[in-house]
């Protein structure tokens, strides 16, 4: 057996973190060597989360600057903005796989704009690759930094991407709605995420100004050549895991050629799945698994069309991501460590 990779992850006591730690111990090729979370540094995973008690092999929780980098392939960094950009902008050895905000943005003004304050490392941001896997695959393989998407960009772009670039819509005018679980607002302790206060009901936030607006304007922009400014409007949904996205959009094609164009682009693709013609894509579809579901449907308005897609926010919009880039980083097979099939109920 060839020589293990051994991975850090860094905020393994988060949901992005405890997820990465789930799939990475089913990943053959892969040594969890260190695991940090600094406000519960001395602690076993178990304590912080029981569902790892029957896996009594992994490494303590530590401070991250206790690690030793020397030996580490590949760091995960689970850690919030601005701290993930400080800590893996000092480290000069292992390859990195960041799921923050911190390297997803070209450009360190739109950064600051949205993210409140300077970049602390934007000599990075030039040579980090976005990592939509199946847009970044060529890139992926020479990449020193990968910047995992956004749970929502993963959704927007996976559905629009491809009518984008072949020119089927009117990229100056799309409306996205998004519907996320709780799981998306990260594990620390917010009033609004109590289960009083969001079971039983849905509300939107964010509303005009998320986070994840210009990062999906990027991608997009980039695609069609020129300056797209996306509607936006995320919503808040009791449930723990998923995320559904549907978007309005003008069309210049038939519907038949907008599935068509959707078929061709994700025909080989592993995990991204266009559904038969008229199925909805649903969160259940894809609970737990790295896998999206999408469709494209006429609208009641000639010249209208809605794209529909779902997929675990968890996996393929964080965590299962990072791990399928990291495979096409070392050439492994890009499926190895999440073959799970969605979980139902």
């Amino acid at each position: 057996m060839s020589k293990p990779i051994r991975i850090a992850v860094l905020g393994a006591s988060g949901y992005t973190g405890a997820d990465l730690v789930r799939l990475a111990l089913g990943h053959p090729a892969v040594e969890i060597v260190a695991l940090s979370a600094n406000a519960k540094a001395g602690q076993g995973m178990a304590e912080v989360w029981p569902h790892f008690a029957m896996f009594p092999q992994l490494p303590r929780l530590v401070r991250a600057d206790e690690i030793d980098f020397g030996g580490v392939d590949v760091v995960f960094g689970c850690l919030p903005h601005a701290a993930s950009a400080e800590l893996l902008g000092q480290l000069a050895g292992p390859r990195i796989v960041d799921l923050s905000a911190d390297f997803r943005l070209k450009d360190a003004a739109t950064y600051a704009d949205w993210y409140g304050g300077a970049h602390p490392a934007p000599r990075l941001l030039p040579d980090a690759v976005y990592g939509l896997t199946e847009f970044a695959r060529d890139r992926l393989p020479a990449a020193q930094v990968v910047a995992c998407p956004g749970c929502y960009p993963t959704a927007v772009l996976l559905g629009l991407l491809p009518l984008v670039e072949g020119g089927l819509i009117v990229s100056e005018r799309i409306t996205i709605n998004a519907l996320s679980g709780v799981s998306g607002a990260g594990r620390g302790l917010k009033e609004a995420n109590l289960f009083p206060e969001i079971a039983e009901g849905v509300a939107p936030y964010a509303i005009g100004r998320h986070r994840h607006m210009p990062e999906i304007d990027q991608e997009l922009s980039r695609a069609a050549g020129t300056s797209v400014t996306v509607s936006f409007t995320p919503h808040l949904v009791p449930m723990n895991r998923g995320e559904l996205v549907t978007m309005i959009v003008e069309t210049r094609a038939p519907l038949g050629r907008l599935r068509a164009a959707l078929a061709e682009r994700y025909a080989a693709e592993p995990f991204v799945h266009l559904l038969p013609d008229g199925v909805a894509p649903a969160t259940r579809m894809v609970r737990g698994s790295n896998h999206v579901v999408v469709n494209v449907f006429a609208d009641r308005v000639p010249g209208r069309a809605v794209v529909v897609v779902a997929i675990d926010n968890l996996v393929k919009g964080s965590s299962g991501q990072a791990l399928q880039n990291m495979n096409v980083m070392l050439g492994l097979p890009e499926t190895m460590g999440l073959a799970q099939a969605p979980l139902f109920p």
